[in-house]
């Protein structure tokens, strides 16, 4: 057996494969953007070749900086955009569309009429979702009666479906393995989280032949053999999980009350709930956290869709910055009398509001307004949303426990100190950072290198995690309370529905 693992984590802007050695350090690093499609407004794709191409071409290079043979891994570990849906020919192996990414709002009229006609409470009470144009049903359902001939060549079961982890182990195993893990099959809109079976009955609902469906194993498990002309050896894949749910187990948050939030191009936080299935009163989604040896622990989940990705737009779009690592500097330049608030909802909001329709606005302009006070609303922006966040995840899990809870971060954002001791004023909660940020890639290593006895089990993984810094909050109250007050009116303002 290999001292090595590689870990595949497809993101929704770029490709990264991570070595890591037997002591759980990183050894060399493979990224690689690819292109963003937004063929209509509200339209979000990605070219599935592109995610091939740039996988492959990551991974080979991983292992070209690592100075080792691909015969030295001795496992992979893949994590990815979740809800982002692929469908390829079984026959040919070619992909029939685009991927319709997970921030696409395509099916919101589909959505409206799955709830008009009294879905909803079925959907979530089986899923713990909502029905939201970000899950991958609806986008199944699009395709289907979309493409021409699409639904014909699906129920004579030439057609597979797969959220992105399940593309990547059909195309390294050389079609092989049709598969994907629970916490995945989770964020379909699909697959009953209480039984953990494909339900028959939504499927129904959606239309769409179960037959395109992969078979769903726990997170740790035998997925497949990579074929030795992808990357040079046959390689075991033997850990999945959606991207969050990695970066929950890269965070060692295995108790029930540890908290996590991932702050990428959305930002994502889970409550770890264990085997306490909640449902939500609160606009919150119920969750697998993750699947090992049969069990099923589950958490509460809040997602915000624009987070990294509002930064982003204040570069590119906006031009107000250089690099996404100035905002920090330039926030820390702005007027503290202006109170500007951006309500980054260019795709709808997400929880606790599920508004689809609401799109992004400013409030509190004035004259004196300039880059470095929508650079800080932009920031401010992430954490009011996580604010938002974890005051509904303790209304709906009362546990004492949620209520002195420790957020642990990771993403690109958190390198930012303006941020992070921000994100602590307003939550009024602790906010801790770890010294390895790559909490997701690190869980997906540890669900493969633990299944291969490379790396420690469950509970010696988490005496590994290590504290880089905690910023405690320092903002006086009153102060936090009307810069609150100022974000919640702004949100009231933008939603499409004043009764949302």
């Amino acid at each position: 057996m290999g001292n090595f693992v590689l870990a595949i984590d497809q993101g929704t802007t770029s490709s990264r494969a991570i070595i890591f050695d037997a002591d759980q350090k990183i050894v060399a690093v493979g990224q690689q953007e690819f292109a963003q499609y937004f063929p209509k407004s509200g339209w979000v794709e990605h070219d599935p070749e592109d995610i091939w191409s740039s996988v492959v071409a990551t991974c080979r290079d991983a292992i070209s900086k690592a100075g080792i043979k691909p015969s030295d891994i001795s496992a992979i570990g893949i994590t990815n955009q979740r809800e982002t849906t692929v469908m390829w020919d079984r026959e040919t192996g070619r992909c029939v569309h685009k991927a319709i990414v997970w921030q696409d709002r395509r099916t919101s009229d589909l959505c409206t009429k799955l709830k008009k006609a009294g879905h909803e409470k079925s959907f979530s009470t089986r899923t713990g979702l909502l029905l939201d144009p970000y899950f991958s049903g609806t986008k199944v359902s699009w395709l289907l009666n979309n493409v021409k001939g699409l639904r014909k060549k699906a129920e004579a079961g030439r057609i597979a479906f797969g959220t992105v982890d399940s593309f990547l182990i059909w195309r390294l195993t050389g079609g092989a393995s049709h598969v994907t893990d629970a916490t995945n099959a989770s964020r379909t809109l699909m697959f009953n989280i209480r039984t953990n079976k494909w339900d028959k009955g939504l499927l129904k609902v959606l239309d769409v032949p179960a037959n395109v469906l992969p078979d769903v194993l726990d997170c740790a498990a035998d997925f497949g053999v990579t074929d030795p002309a992808i990357l040079g050896a046959a390689i075991p894949v033997l850990g999945v999980a959606g991207d969050q749910q990695a970066a929950t187990i890269g965070n060692a948050c295995f108790k029930p009350g540890m908290l996590k939030s991932t702050y990428g191009t959305g930002c994502f936080a889970l409550l770890n709930t264990g085997s306490d299935m909640v449902r939500s009163k609160n606009r919150l989604l119920t969750t697998i956290a993750y699947r090992l040896n049969g069990k099923t622990t589950y958490a509460l989940e809040g997602s915000i869709f624009m987070a990294g990705a509002t930064v982003q737009w204040l570069r590119d779009e906006m031009g107000f910055l250089k690099s996404a690592s100035d905002s920090g500097a330039m926030a820390a330049k702005a007027d503290p009398e202006q109170d500007v608030y951006l309500v980054p909802a260019f795709t709808g909001l997400g929880a606790p509001h599920w508004d689809a329709n609401a799109r992004g606005a400013i409030f509190g302009l004035t004259r004196a307004s300039g880059p470095n006070e929508l650079a800080q609303a932009a920031l401010e922006a992430v954490c009011y949303q996580t604010h938002d966040l974890l005051s509904a995840m303790q209304k709906d899990w009362k546990s004492q426990t949620a209520r002195k809870t420790v957020l642990r971060v990771d993403g690109g954002m958190v390198a930012s100190d303006w941020t992070m001791q921000r994100l602590a004023d307003v939550l009024n909660a602790p906010v801790d950072r770890p010294e390895v940020l790559e909490t997701t890639a690190l869980g997906a290593a540890w669900l493969a290198a633990s299944r291969v006895g490379l790396w420690p089990t469950a509970s010696g993984f988490a005496k590994s995690w290590a504290l880089d810094q905690r910023f405690r909050p320092k903002m006086k109250q009153a102060v936090r309370q009307r810069k609150i007050a100022g974000w919640s009116d702004a949100v009231r303002r933008t939603l499409s529905k004043p009764d949302n």
